[in-house]
């Protein structure tokens, strides 16, 4: 298991979106579906598949959050006709954001949002080994922008196998942008490959809840650590979720939990769901306390 998963959040249409990305990406698969009741969204559809070797998690929770283009996901593909082949099928519905074709820095990219608004980097450079299939791209805009080399340098600080290991930065000449602010950034979290930016201008979206990242923890030990290290929000403190103080989301998850889920014990998933709904933080015994009444 990826030890962070990017968390993608839908109306109802977990299930539908999750099938349209397996049917485009090539060595993809759907690995589980969980329902959940009972809890403020009603009955909540959660979807865990694998995209080129990339685990995403997908829920239908209603329409609360919009997915806009403040986090984006670069698909790097080993020709320039499989970048053409995945960008027919996202354009079905979708928006161009950068349109496909040859670019300074890949012989083939574009930047698309999909038909649910999800936003893509689809890129092949010949010269360039392909390191991650899938590489989420944070971008820092508005009051968050030349914040992006701070948010690397505190995420590089908290989680382990952890390194910034490239900064271009915008020179004098680029405005909007401010000479020294981050360019594209590439950096290492716990062996995965992200990637940051700023961007001055004028957008109108930042960062929200439908794209989060989750961290899967394996002892309490580990959701106190990183819970205490990320919070910056206490409003926002609820099922485990927390925003750090760019307002980024996060989710720091007990893999016991995921274990639970799976199991497929209705009853079992049903107190487990009501304990924590309850919760800010995740307690893993009160969990396993739900489990085994």
């Amino acid at each position: 298991m990826q030890k962070i998963t990017p968390h993608l959040w839908y109306d109802k249409e977990a299930k539908e979106a999750a099938d349209f990305y397996v049917s485009i990406f090539k060595d993809s698969r759907q690995k589980n579906i969980t329902t959940i009741h009972n809890t403020p969204s009603g009955s909540v559809d959660i979807v865990t598949i694998e995209l080129m070797g990339q685990e995403f998690t997908l829920i239908s929770a209603g329409p609360l959050f919009k997915f806009n283009p403040s986090v984006s996901f670069l698909a790097a593909f080993d020709s320039a006709e499989a970048v053409d082949a995945a960008w027919e099928k996202l354009s079905e519905g979708g928006v161009a954001l950068m349109e496909l074709g040859p670019y300074p820095f890949a012989e083939r990219y574009g930047w698309i949002q999909d038909r649910y608004g999800l936003s893509w980097q689809l890129m092949f450079r010949a010269d360039s080994p392909i390191r991650q299939t899938i590489t989420p791209i944070l971008m820092f805009v508005g009051k968050q922008c030349g914040r992006a080399e701070e948010a690397i340098n505190l995420y590089v600080s908290v989680f382990h196998d952890a390194h910034v290991d490239g900064i271009l930065n915008y020179g004098e000449n680029e405005a909007p942008d401010k000479a020294g602010a981050i360019k594209h950034a590439a950096f290492t979290l716990e062996g995965q490959a992200f990637a940051a930016m700023d961007s001055a201008r004028g957008h109108n979206f930042a960062f929200n809840e439908a794209i989060s990242l989750i961290v899967h923890c394996d002892t309490q030990e580990e959701i106190d650590y990183y819970w205490d290290k990320l919070t910056a929000a206490p409003e926002a403190e609820q099922c485990g979720w927390l925003k750090d103080k760019f307002g980024l989301s996060w989710q720091i998850v007990p893999t016991v939990m995921d274990e639970m889920f799976r199991e497929k014990d209705e009853q079992k998933i049903a107190r487990v769901t009501e304990a924590f709904l309850k919760m800010k933080k995740f307690d893993i015994a009160k969990l396993q306390e739900a489990a085994t009444a």
